[in-house]
Order: C-alpha cells, then sequence, then structure tokens
C-alpha cells in the first residue's frame, strides 16, 4: 500500500490549477467559439460578464473594462455572436472561462434577427410613422452632411450641388464602419442639431458594402438621434437595394448618396424655367383681366347717358330763362306802377268824403261831452257823497259809489288773496334783487375799486403809478394810492 502511493505523484492544489491553466492557455492559446449570448451582466466596474451556449453545452466569458469598446458590436442576450479571445482558467474556483477582446455576429441570419427585433420595437413607438417625418425645404442656404471624408460618397454630393445649385456645404467628417462607428454618427447628428446656424437640410450618407459594413445604419442610437433631431434628414446608405433602419425614421431616403444631393438641392435651369413659365402665366392672366375690365368699363360707359350734352341743353334752358326774365321783368314793374298810380288816384278821390266823416263824428262825440273839466267834477262830486255815506250806511254804499263810478267790485275774501299773493311775489323779488347787489358781494370779503371819476375799476391795465382810487367796503370807504407794480406785474397799492 504504501509502495502504491508513492509510485502515484503528489501536487498541491496551485500546481494543479497552473497546470490545467498552462495546458488549457497552450492547447487552444487564441480561439473564436460560436455560441448565443446569455447572463449578460455589466458591473460598475466596466466589465462585462456573460456566457455562450448551444446544443451541447455553455462557457463562461469575460470581456475587461479596456476591451469593451473595442468589441465591434454591443453584446446583448439571444443574439448569437463569434467570439473571438483565449481560454484560461480561474483556479480559485476551479473553473476556466473565455476572455473575449472581439465580437461578431455569427453570420447574416443573427444580424438581420437582431435588425428585425430592433425594427419591430421601434416600430411599436412609433418611431417610423409618417406623421412624424417633415418636409424638406425647397432651396435650402446650407446642407449639412455626415459622411467620411475619404471616398466618393463626398466628392459625389459636391459636384451634384455645385452642378444643380451651387449651395453652402457643412461636413461632419465620421467613420462609417468599424468599431464605434455608430457612436460617432449618433454624436455628429444630435451636434448639427446645436449648432447656433442649424443646417437647413442634413445627409447622412456611405457607399454600399456588406450588411455588416452597414450594421452601424442599423444601430438603436442612431435611429434615435435621427428621431430627435430638429432637422430634416435624408438618409443615403448604400446601394439602392441595400436597406438599413435609418431609412425607415428620417424624413427622405435616397438610393444613392448623388440621389440624396437631387433630392435636397432643386435643379437651378428647372427653377429659371418654371419661373418663367408661371410670369408668363401671370402675364396672361392679367391682360385676360385688365380686357375683361376694359369690356365692363365699356359696357357701363354705354349705359351711361350722355352729360356734356345734358350739360349744354341746361344751359341753352337758363340762357333761356335769364332772356325771358330780363325782358318780362321791366313789364312787371310798369304793370306794378300802374296798378298803384290807379289805387293813388282813387285813394285821393275818396279821401276827402272819409276825413268829412269822421269830423262830423268827432264833433258829435264833443257835443254829447260838454267839456272834460265838467265829467271830472261830476265824478269827484259822486266820489265824496259815496265816501261820504259809507261811514253811516257801511260798504254797501260804497259798493253803489264804485258801481256808479264804473269801478270793478270784487269780493273781500278774493281780494285779500290777491293781496298776500302779489305781497309773496313782491317779497321774493325784493329778495333776488338783495341777493344781486354789490352790497352783498361787499359783505362777503370783497372791495369795490373806483377812481377819481367815481366809475369802478375792472383791470389794473389802465392804472397809472401815483393815481388816487376809492376803496369800498361794507362798512365805509378808504383812499388809496398807486404805488407802482408788484413782482408778479400786478400793480401795488
Amino acid at each position: 500500500m504504501s509502495e502504491m502511493q508513492g509510485n502515484v505523484p503528489e501536487f498541491t492544489v496551485s500546481e494543479i490549477s497552473g497546470a490545467v491553466k498552462a495546458t488549457l492557455e497552450g492547447r487552444f492559446g487564441r480561439v473564436r467559439v460560436r455560441g448565443e449570448v446569455t447572463e449578460l451582466k455589466r458591473y460598475p466596474s466596466g466589465h462585462v460578464y456573460l456566457s455562450l451556449k448551444d446544443e451541447g453545452g455553455k462557457i463562461a466569458a469575460v470581456v475587461w473594462r479596456g476591451s469593451v469598446s473595442r468589441l465591434g458590436l454591443a453584446p446583448e442576450n439571444g443574439v448569437e455572436v463569434i467570439a473571438t479571445g483565449k481560454i484560461t482558467a480561474y483556479g480559485e474556483r476551479s473553473s476556466y472561462q473565455l476572455v473575449i477582446d472581439r465580437l461578431e455576429y455569427a453570420g447574416a441570419g443573427a444580424m438581420l434577427a437582431r435588425i428585425e427585433a430592433l425594427r419591430a420595437r421601434l416600430a411599436e413607438e412609433g418611431l417610423f410613422e409618417e406623421a412624424r417625418k417633415r418636409g424638406l425645404p425647397m432651396l435650402p442656404e446650407w446642407v449639412g452632411v455626415i459622411t467620411s471624408p475619404q471616398g466618393a460618397v463626398l466628392h459625389d454630393i459636391r459636384t451634384t450641388i455645385a452642378r444643380r445649385f451651387a449651395r453652402n456645404i457643412l461636413l461632419w467628417p465620421v467613420p462609417v464602419q468599424g468599431e464605434g462607428a455608430a457612436a460617432r454618427i449618433a454624436a455628429a447628428i444630435a451636434g448639427m442639431d446645436r449648432l447656433e446656424r442649424k443646417p437647413d437640410v442634413l445627409i447622412v450618407a456611405r457607399g454600399g458594402g456588406s450588411l455588416e459594413d452597414l450594421m452601424a445604419f442599423n444601430d438603436e442610437a442612431v435611429i434615435r438621434a435621427v428621431a430627435a433631431c430638429s432637422i430634416p434628414v435624408i438618409s443615403a446608405v448604400g446601394h439602392e437595394t441595400d436597406t438599413t433602419l435609418i431609412d425607415h425614421v428620417s424624413d427622405r431616403r435616397a438610393p444613392t448618396p448623388t440621389a440624396a444631393a437631387e433630392l435636397a438641392v432643386p435643379m437651378r435651369l428647372a427653377l429659371v424655367s418654371d419661373l418663367a413659365h408661371r410670369a408668363a402665366r401671370l402675364g396672361h392672366g392679367l391682360q385676360r383681366v385688365a380686357q375683361v375690365a376694359r369690356l365692363r368699363l365699356s359696357r357701363a360707359a354705354g349705359g351711361l347717358p350722355d352729360l356734356p350734352g345734358m350739360v349744354g341743353i341746361a344751359r341753352q334752358v337758363l340762357d333761356d330763362r335769364g332772356h325771358r326774365l330780363s325782358l318780362s321783368l321791366p313789364a312787371l314793374v310798369a304793370e306794378r306802377r300802374g296798378q298803384l298810380m290807379e289805387r293813388r288816384h282813387r285813394l285821393a278821390g275818396a279821401l276827402p268824403p272819409l276825413l268829412a266823416r269822421a269830423r262830423a263824428r268827432l264833433l258829435a262825440v264833443e257835443r254829447r261831452v260838454a267839456s272834460p273839466h265838467l265829467a271830472i267834477a261830476q265824478r269827484r262830486g259822486a266820489l265824496a257823497v259815496a265816501s261820504g255815506g259809507l261811514t253811516s250806511a257801511g260798504r254797501a254804499p260804497l259798493r253803489e259809489a264804485r258801481l256808479r263810478l264804473g269801478l270793478r267790485v270784487l269780493p273781500r275774501a278774493p281780494l285779500e288773496a290777491l293781496l298776500r299773493e302779489r305781497r309773496a311775489v313782491l317779497d321774493g323779488l325784493g329778495a333776488r334783487l338783495e341777493s344781486a347787489s354789490y352790497e352783498a358781494v361787499l359783505g362777503r370779503g370783497y372791495a369795490l375799486v373806483r377812481d377819481a371819476a367815481g366809475h369802478a375799476v375792472g383791470s389794473a391795465a389802465g392804472l397809472r403809478v401815483g393815481e388816487r382810487l376809492e376803496l369800498v367796503f361794507a362798512d365805509g370807504a378808504r383812499d388809496v394810492q398807486v404805488l407802482g407794480k408788484t413782482a408778479q406785474g400786478e400793480l401795488g397799492l
């Protein structure tokens, strides 16, 4: 038993682990492993841990932080890839793993499946809807171009724009394939949108290539950058038969870079021809409008009366009326003068008899009234008799005397009411007269100014220095003398 144990070599754990590691790394060295990505984990340290599996097995893999940016594609669960790296052992856990430094899709089928899955997910978000797409400007002043500075793409775009209608071109150079190309393209689109002077239209272009070469334009970051851009975007990626996801989200899709330049800039000769055609149509239209207006004016003028003829007729009528008036006025004056003379003669013949009849009526009145003095004496006597009988007989004889004298007799009560009414009216008029008198104004603190002649003075303009005046107050008068003008230009007393 001891002999058997002495024939079996003895190793330490570290020796076994090191031997296994050396065997794996020496036997396999650098390998390419095909499998489906699963158990993907990203750690805060920047390392990425995952597993590759197929129908018969699974192998653990790791991507160190320094290799993540150089992988070529971002690993995703469920995507079949070809991982390039080396096999190594991890002695502390008695396990082995694949250290990956490059990833690529495992054939066109895997890439197409990934593209289709991304397309379906973005379509559900509405990024490909036609309602989001914007129209292109008719004649842009600046055309932005995102493409590689090398190659024929940029040359084709420049020559096409110069041939059709020379415009300003703003180039943002980017790599269009390989590691980091998608991130650079997305950053360029966002950078164009942040410029102070943005391009009027943006072309994202590259030449043809394999599906793997065009994968940068199927990247989700690029698609979302185009969707968020406020500038109308024209995609021109690959040849006419190539289709990438950027074609679905862009506002226009061009089959080639040359076609993209033709979409962005119109043909100058076509614009000039179109303007000439429109100008000709506009001129013909204006001529037709003018002809129709002239025809309507002619018809309207035909329906109007002959104004010069009407004015001429009116002038003839006016001249005729003036001539007839000049002839009829002297005749009318002569006729009126004859009528006046006739009436004068008739009045002269009828006036003496009329005067005689008036004198006769006057003599008859004089005979009836012998003398005015006698009539007055008779009235006074009757009044004395009536007054004397008033003390003995009361008011009745006075009433009879008034009746004999022909005076109006009023009842006592209406007479007293009439007196009260007249007294009230008189009191009111007296109050109004008192309020309007200048003595009432003087009583409110004013003074009346009179000159030496006693006339009221209403203005200082006519007064002279040294002139004597009289100030009349409510309680008396005082003499004053004009001394001169005050600071405000008025005379001082």
